[in-house]
């Protein structure tokens, strides 16, 4: 019998990678697609002599012509250091790459999963934040690049649903982090985490006190394929994420604290949009999909810095 066929666009990045490991583990076929402006083939080396695995070196924002089931739709730089560097082609490669991904699901007949995040919600003024949320989102900010092209992404995804009856699913992403994070892409865990192995000073933006949630990557899959195979008539949008609420300074004592590490705690100027506040809502997830995270912090991070710790 064939497995059951699965594109993972951006499947060379940080989840993308993860998603590519657990769904071969699951006994899927399994095609990654990433051009590598932020993923990497060391993420997916490991799997390259696996027959049911098939790496394609291609531009989402370009027409995608193959044959699959399933769509991840997982292709866009996710941290602020990246998605800026080239803000014009993040909003393509949302925008774009959602367009050409949907019609590729409407001509093959595959179902689509859109990645999309918590960005959606901007600074937002209701907290914690539910899926009936509109948001709070700066229309001409340095960050608007991805969050609006994410924004525009689930409009195309719900017009495609409504319109071409395409079989979608939309989840958004709350902070996630793991092994095979870039150790340079300038998020909160993987800064604090090589700065503290290094010895360097922990660099808070801000005064410490805004919060957010973290979810390890592990669990942040097992939603992410939870919903992919959600039932039929339940698209979404749906949070996956982790509501345990942390501030920044928590979490960078936490961080020296398994670290063993002596580094002093500095601070500096909180960056433009930066949001206040950051917590999932959960209950949506938990009724439809039956998932809730199950790893707790400490224990995430713990994995986390070991494998920081091998390759600083």
């Amino acid at each position: 019998m064939r497995k059951t066929r699965v594109l993972v666009t951006g499947g060379a990045g940080f989840l993308g990678s993860h998603l590519c490991d657990r769904l071969l583990r699951g006994g899927y076929d399994v095609i990654c697609l990433d051009n590598l402006f932020t993923g990497s083939k060391d993420n997916i080396r490991h799997l390259l002599g696996n027959p049911y695995f098939e790496f394609i070196r291609h531009d989402v924002t370009q027409p995608v012509f193959i044959e699959c089931d399933q769509i991840y739709n997982l292709a866009c730089p996710a941290s602020p250091k990246w998605y800026q560097k080239d803000p014009i082609y993040t909003f393509k490669t949302s925008v774009y790459g959602a367009m050409n991904c949907l019609g590729l699901a409407k001509r093959t007949g595959a179902r689509i999963l859109q990645a999309s995040t918590s960005e959606v919600y901007g600074d937002p003024i209701l907290h914690p934040q539910p899926e009936s949320y509109w948001g709070n989102v700066n229309t001409t900010g340095i960050r608007s690049c991805y969050d609006e092209g994410k924004r525009a992404a689930e409009t195309l995804f719900f017009d495609y649903y409504r319109k071409e009856k395409v079989d979608i699913k939309v989840m958004r992403i709350f902070n996630t982090y793991g092994p095979r994070m870039d150790i340079g892409d300038g998020r909160v865990v993987s800064n604090f985490i090589v700065q503290a192995l290094k010895g360097d000073d922990i660099t808070i933006y801000g005064d410490g006190q805004q919060t957010r949630s973290f979810c390890y990557v592990d669990d942040l899959i097992e939603g992410m394929i939870s919903m992919m195979n959600s039932r039929d008539g339940f698209v979404g949008p749906v949070n996956i994420g982790n509501p345990g609420e942390f501030t920044i300074r928590e979490l960078a004592e936490i961080v020296t604290e398994l670290t063993g590490s002596r580094s002093k705690i500095v601070y500096e100027p909180l960056p433009s949009d930066d949001p206040v506040q950051r917590k999932p809502l959960i209950d949506l997830a938990k009724k439809e999909l039956g998932w809730e995270p199950a790893i707790a912090l400490k224990d995430g991070l713990v994995k986390t810095i070991e494998y920081f710790a091998q390759i600083i």
